[in-house]
């Protein structure tokens, strides 16, 4: 079975590669879970965060964003000093500041997913070499500048683009991959 390159032999990776990236989520939580994840990821490898993953969720309640927006001051210092995730003060408060910024949109839009989602790649490419794959898109900016527009942090175009990845807004498979759709 072939599978995008980038995928490795890591079983996280071969796994999220094949139940995961680029399947079309419209659930509100895992779409804030993966924007959060996405934006620890910046400068980072994702076999890091993912080998991370369940130690974030514990950390951050789920990525249940009315508990997260809450976060204080002992709560910031409490994940700082937890191993188990990637303990960037930046990001953390990043991710304090992107739970209420998100709660904003659901309350604006009725959920994060039907505002998110009209952002998507409409355009299915079908790249046959990871070199093939843009780090950002018209899309990503768009998002990008929009969500720091309502008080998003850590959202540049890449980050909005693995994010767009991730939760199937686009479709980057490889052509040879046996999750590339275009088949």
């Amino acid at each position: 079975m072939q599978r995008c390159e980038w995928a490795g032999t890591d079983t996280l990776m071969v796994d999220y590669h094949d139940k995961e990236w680029g399947v079309p989520v419209h659930n509100d939580q895992k779409l804030f879970e993966f924007l959060i994840l996405e934006a620890f990821q910046a400068g980072l490898s994702w076999s890091t965060v993912l080998k991370k993953r369940e130690n974030f969720r514990m950390a951050f309640d789920n990525f249940d964003a009315n508990t997260i927006a809450k976060y204080n001051e002992k709560k910031v210092q409490k994940l700082i000093s937890n191993p188990g995730i990637i303990r960037n003060k930046l990001k953390i408060k990043a991710a304090i500041t992107n739970a209420r910024a998100f709660l904003a949109v659901q309350k604006e839009f009725g959920s994060f997913d039907k505002y998110i989602w009209k952002f998507a790649n409409k355009k299915h490419r079908t790249p046959t070499s990871v070199s093939q794959i843009p780090a950002t898109s018209d899309e990503s900016d768009a998002i990008s500048k929009e969500l720091r527009k309502r008080g998003f942090r850590f959202v540049g175009s890449t980050i909005c683009y693995a994010f767009m990845q991730a939760t199937g807004m686009t479709n980057d498979h490889l052509k040879t991959c046996f999750r590339n759709n275009s088949k």
